[in-house]
């Protein structure tokens, strides 16, 4: 039975085409990490869109375990979320969210999650501060902002333009979490590697 589940179970990122029992907690841990982040209290923007530590969480998630995993971590949040459990910051959830503005950044914390970790894997060989916050940035930040600003745009009155204008004074933010982010890859890489290089 167990051989069964994990011969359906999708490549991990780590070399193995099928994921283990310790993937599944690695990806438990992190959908938890992610959800603990929402803990901390949120800075709403013009337009009703709250700013959370949260958004670290698929950071720290594809950085660390790489595109797979990284992604079906926020996914397993998300689903949480969906179901009604209040895991989101200021103690959200429940499917309306994801109409809500914030709808677009909550599927964009999967994309940003699973590029982070593709782009990761890619400059394994070679991975270093700067290839790092690279693939940081451009998951969690390009990512997340393009898919977040455009579904905010469309439930609200604002334009694609705006939106971007008023979400660009969270980008200091927004680095710093890039900038811990490739700390906790980098260290992690060095002591207790997760991913290796893509194939």
């Amino acid at each position: 039975m167990r051989k069964g589940l994990i011969a359906r179970l999708p490549y991990n990122g780590n070399g193995n085409r099928y994921m283990t029992t310790k993937d599944i907690v690695y990806i438990a841990l992190f959908a938890a990490l992610t959800a603990v982040l929402g803990l901390f209290p949120p800075i709403t923007l013009l337009g009703g869109v709250p700013i959370t530590a949260q958004s670290l969480g698929p950071m720290l998630a594809g950085a660390i375990l790489g595109a797979r995993r990284g992604g079906l971590s926020i996914l397993l949040l998300l689903v949480l979320v969906a179901v009604g459990l209040p895991l989101l910051s200021g103690g959200r959830g429940g499917f309306g969210v994801f109409a809500g503005p914030t709808g677009g950044f909550l599927v964009g914390y999967v994309a940003a999650a699973f590029v982070i970790g593709f782009l990761v894997e890619k400059f394994w060989a070679r991975l270093n501060v700067f290839t790092a916050a690279l693939s940081i940035a451009t998951g969690g930040i390009l990512v997340m902002y393009l898919i977040g600003n455009a579904w905010w745009a469309f439930v609200s009155d604002l334009s694609y333009l705006e939106v971007t204008v008023i979400a660009a004074s969270f980008l200091i933010g927004d680095a710093v979490k890039v900038a811990i982010a490739t700390v906790a890859c980098l260290a992690v890489r060095r002591s207790y590697p997760l991913i290796s290089k893509a194939r």
